[in-house]
Parts: C-alpha cells; structure tokens; sequence
C-alpha cells in the first residue's frame, strides 16, 4: 500500500477525494446520490451501534429513533464543511476532530457504498481507487477557493453548463450553503464567517466560474 504523503491531524482541515477504479461512473440514479449522501452522514459519528446497512433495514419509526438519537448524543469524527458528488467521483472538505476520524470515515462510506452499488448492479469487486487523496488546508485564502472549487466542480467538468444550475443541484453543498436545500449535510458556520451575505457567497462562487474551468489558478491550492 502507498505511503500517504500528508498526515491527517485532530483540528486540521483537508480537501479529500477519490474516484473510481478506471473512471467508472458510480452515482447512477438519484437514489446513489441520496444513499452517498445519507451514508456521508451516518459515519461522520464515531462508532454508531449499527452498520448502515443494518440501520437501512429498521422500519421507518425505528429508523428515525436511531437516527433521531445519533445527532443528539453521537459524538462526531470528523466535520464535514463542503461536499460535491459526481458521476464517477467526489470532493470533501473535511475537518478531522478525532486521531484517525477521516480515514475510518473514508473507509466506512466508501465500503458501504461500494457494498450497496455491487449489490444493486450485480457486480463484484472494488469500487474506488485504494487510497483517497487528501490535502491540507493551510491558510484562510486556501479555504475559502479550495470551498469554491469543490462548489463550482460540475460546472468545470461540463456536467452543469450554467451557474444557476448549480443552485439546483442536490448532490453538492452549494446549496445547501444558498438556502435551497432540505438537507443539512454540511456544516456551514466557519465557511459563512468570511461572507456578509449570501449574495456574497453567490458573488464570490460564480466570479471564478470561467477561470476554474481552465484549472490553471487554483489547481495548485486544491490538488496534489
């Protein structure tokens, strides 16, 4: 197994991500997403009574107990600031809080998911690459693009082809950020702290959209 170049640290934050092994396309279907999404949130707390899977297969009244008593008394691992799903990869910008909380996370979402997809697509073997990249944040200026980069990253892989396409779709944290969603997947306190307003946010996220597509200014911030 590689050697992982950066060294995950309690109270650091880093951009985290992963593909698929040879690009495959992993969210098929609005239910992957949602899956993803709700595993995401499961495993961000330390060691919960009960797999996912074994807690997708309560009834629904015992669903929301469990879950209900996850959030008011769970203790998380990691907190996670932004997010954006694609086709055949994902972005993450995560803060760890307990020693090993993001690689235990990353293991548990991306095995779960990986079960739930082969099972769902008669298919065997692994899903993501070995090991997921991760980058750490080092300055207020690199946290602020690095949110913008995950947040604009439909639009630079053509998956979305306007900025106000990206205020309806679900499978990022953009938003969330904007007040559009339902969900509350992210924790959106300390990236709101460097905005006046949402418009702000708005303003700051949709000014670097054609610059971003290049991936010329920013990669060095965002990528290994």
């Amino acid at each position: 197994m590689p050697y992982r170049k950066t060294i995950l640290v309690p109270g650091e934050i880093y951009h985290v991500f992963n593909r698929s092994v040879a690009r495959l396309p992993i969210f098929l279907t609005e239910k992957d997403y949602q899956r993803a999404l709700e595993v995401i949130q499961f495993y961000s707390f330390i060691k919960p009574s009960l797999r996912f899977s074994h807690y997708n297969r309560l009834p629904t009244e015992s669903r929301y107990k469990f879950l209900d008593d996850l959030f008011k008394n769970g203790k998380k691992q990691i907190k996670l600031l932004a997010f954006c799903l694609m086709p055949n990869h994902f972005h993450l910008l995560i803060k760890e809080i307990e020693e090993n909380g993001i690689s235990l996370f990353i293991k548990n979402f991306q095995g779960s998911y990986a079960k739930y997809f082969n099972i769902k697509n008669d298919r065997n073997g692994s899903l993501f690459q070995s090991r997921f990249k991760a980058v750490r944040i080092e300055t207020d200026e690199q946290f602020i693009h690095v949110a913008r980069y995950i947040h604009l990253n439909p639009l630079t892989a053509f998956v979305l082809k306007e900025i106000k396409d990206l205020e309806e779709y679900s499978w990022c944290s953009y938003k969330e950020y904007i007040g559009k969603s339902k969900m509350e997947v992210a924790e959106k306190e300390q990236l709101l702290t460097y905005f006046s307003s949402i418009e702000k946010l708005k303003s700051f996220t949709a000014d670097q959209m054609d610059y971003q597509r290049a991936l010329e200014t920013i990669k060095h911030l965002a990528l290994e």
